[in-house]
């Protein structure tokens, strides 16, 4: 399932234009892993901002990040919350300074190197959101990017008549949304629901 989950992050940031370099697939033996870091990513054209990039990311947000390193949490089950970090710290560990260093150095990312990191998703109510965010930050998180976000700038961007060949995940979802299974989110406002 991990390979699906990457899948999809790769190819939410190959769209906007980012270099994605996957951490190293083999480890040797004897050799510390940096498995909590699913990707680098590195920004060719960031975008300036005069504004402060939100914590909780929306698909236009990235385009202010220099580089990145991503962690990505592709359980679609649960709902990430505070009370999960606190029982799982480890889910953050990718933040450890020493690991974001170590990184940057390794695949050359300008600074400042974000701390991303993908969930499925986040709590509805705005005060488990809020405790949610805050326990993130407090453990190093830069910002988040729910997998809902990514998807649907995923399904936005494509084109019904064009081919996607190179890419399983994009032709797959250009094949469901030719037949109908899958719509635009924008557009669900507008259309007649079928009945039962």
């Amino acid at each position: 399932m991990s390979g699906v989950n990457e899948s999809i992050v790769r190819e939410f940031f190959e769209e906007r234009g980012f270099l994605v370099r996957q951490q190293r697939k083999f480890v040797a033996p004897g050799l510390a892993a940096d498995d909590e870091i699913d990707f680098v990513v590195l920004n060719p054209r960031p975008q300036a901002s005069t504004q402060d990039r939100p914590f909780i990311l929306e698909a236009t947000d990235v385009a202010s990040i220099v580089s990145a390193v991503v962690a990505i949490k592709g359980w679609h089950t649960e709902t990430f919350s505070a009370a999960m970090l606190a029982q799982e710290p480890e889910l953050a560990r990718f933040t450890d300074p020493d690991r974001v260093a170590r990184c940057a150095k390794t695949h050359g990312l300008a600074e400042p190197v974000t701390r991303l990191l993908v969930v499925p998703a986040l709590p509805q109510t705005h005060e488990a959101r809020a405790d949610a965010s805050e326990a993130l930050r407090a453990r190093g998180v830069d910002a988040v990017l729910p997998f809902r976000t990514l998807l649907a700038d995923l399904l936005l961007q494509i084109e019904v008549n064009r081919n996607y060949a190179k890419s399983d995940l994009l032709q797959t979802l250009r094949i469901l949304k030719n037949y109908d299974l899958i719509k635009d989110p924008a557009m669900e406002l507008f259309r007649p629901r079928r009945r039962r």
